[in-house]
């Protein structure tokens, strides 16, 4: 599917997990299917316009009704019918045959001699109105061939979508373990607190109520790591799924995967990126297919609402023998022309089956165009909030780190005053809350930026050219 797929290493880097989603992701290995079976839907509408060679033989008999002969018989008719031809569809609805045809009348009318007529030619049936031009007679063709762009586009949506999806999977165990890390070192901290207060209480120097408080707040640091790491094993097997491996765990090794840096620093220009984003993104372009098939079958059910006017004829030699060679002959010797020309009128009582195929088809048309302008809305709503996440997760990223530096030194100070007894455990204690509180912020906002550039790549379908990946 994907040429050139770098073989993953440990431990696990993004590109090689997005790499390993596109050769082994349940979703994209469904999905690939749908633009083979459109390709092959292609091929079977493209065959009705095929040539086929056509090969009839019949034999009949009859009994002639009416006056008996002599000998209480009714008289009889054998006939023999042969015929051998190349019949076909043209684009603009003509139907042709080319070949010939032998008949043998015999029975009791001429002693049951041989007599063949036979006949070598081209055969032709036009349609005037209903079935003329190639607008009723090639949107089966044009339909098939616009429902295979659509699923090629989906198909295409369908990776980037897969693509984007590990990207947040891979952004979301690091956040996870981030978290994890956060909630182990404030439980250090403050089973460091607990182990400082247990001292000064044994001295004297620090009531009973400092100690139960520190370990109060112990306890709750505890349960902040197993949900901590419950999230890890939660998203880590959401990753797993995502790169296509069919065994998740509740424990054991976790899996290895290397550290994502911070996401560049981009400037988005939202006004020519929604333009961009009409002429890349797949969804926008099978919704633009989508029109064209609704049109196709808008002509076609137009062009049911005609009466039926048909031009017939033919043209060619015939011969007559009782020998079908000699018959035969008479045809490639040109000895006798025959043709035929006609006209077919077939007009519907109340044109009813053609009225409403028709009303339907064009209020389909009309919905589909409606529906085209409101995406094109959406696209462009989408882009521009996508852009706006960018620079708000940029602004987000400076204001968090500063938070957590001004966190740390406010821990650091009120530790230096609860060690020169001007503090109480409960200062310290809200400031290691704080200093979490700011660590995880810091690292939400990181994530959050590297998945904002991810949705904006993903929003304006450029998400394959920008991690180098072709579809084959």
């Amino acid at each position: 599917m994907l040429g050139a797929a770098r073989a993953s290493a440990a431990p696990l880097t993004l590109d090689d997990a997005i790499r390993r989603a596109l050769q082994n992701n349940q979703r994209l290995k469904v999905s690939a299917f749908n633009p083979q079976i459109a390709r092959a839907n292609v091929l079977t509408a493209a065959g009705a316009f095929d040539p086929a060679l056509t090969f009839r033989r019949t034999k009949s008999e009859n009994e002639v009704p009416g006056v008996l002969t002599p000998l209480g018989l009714r008289d009889r008719a054998q006939t023999d019918d042969y015929s051998l031809s190349l019949d076909g569809l043209m684009p603009w609805g003509l139907t042709y045959s080319l070949g010939g045809t032998a008949q043998n009348e015999r029975g009791t009318f001429n002693s049951f001699a041989n007599n063949y007529a036979t006949f070598g030619g081209l055969s032709v049936t036009q349609p005037l109105l209903r079935g003329f031009g190639f607008g009723a007679n090639l949107a089966g063709l044009r339909i098939a061939r616009a429902n295979r762009g659509i699923s090629e586009w989906q198909h295409r949506q369908t990776v980037i979508d897969t693509v984007t999806d590990v990207i947040f999977a891979f952004n979301n165990l690091q956040q996870a373990r981030d978290s994890q890390r956060i909630a182990r070192v404030s439980r250090e901290l403050t089973a460091q607190l607990v182990s400082d207060n247990e001292k000064k209480n044994r001295v004297g120097a620090l009531s009973d109520a400092d100690v139960t408080q520190a370990r109060a707040r112990l306890a709750t640091r505890e349960e902040a790591i197993l949900l901590a790491e419950r999230a890890v094993r939660d998203v880590e097997n959401e990753l797993r799924l995502l790169i296509g491996e069919t065994s998740f765990q509740t424990g054991g090794t976790e899996l290895e995967v290397a550290e994502l840096a911070p996401a560049p620093d981009l400037t988005v220009n939202a006004a020519a990126d929604v333009k961009r984003a009409y002429d890349l993104r797949p969804d926008f372009l099978a919704a633009r297919l989508g029109v064209t098939v609704n049109r196709a079958s808008n002509a076609s059910a137009r062009n049911q609402l005609l009466p039926r006017l048909d031009f017939v004829g033919s043209y060619g030699y015939s011969g007559r023998n009782a020998d079908f060679g000699a018959a035969r002959r008479e045809v490639r010797d040109q000895d006798a022309r025959a043709y035929t020309a006609g006209i077919v009128v077939r007009v519907p009582l109340t044109f009813a089956e053609g009225r409403g195929r028709a009303r339907a088809a064009q209020l389909t048309l009309r919905r589909s165009e409606a529906d085209l302008v409101r995406f094109e809305q959406d696209v462009a709503l989408s882009v521009t909030n996508a852009a706006g996440q960018i620079e708000t997760t940029k602004q987000r990223v400076a204001a968090t780190r500063a938070a957590f530096d001004l966190a740390q030194q406010a821990l650091d100070a009120e530790q230096k005053r609860f060690q020169a007894g001007t503090s109480t455990t409960f200062f310290v204690l809200q400031q290691q809350e704080l200093l979490a509180s700011a660590q995880n912020s810091y690292a939400r906002a990181l994530a959050d930026q590297r998945r904002a550039l991810a949705n904006y790549e993903r929003e304006l379908g450029t998400t394959l050219a920008s991690h180098g990946l072709k579809i084959e």
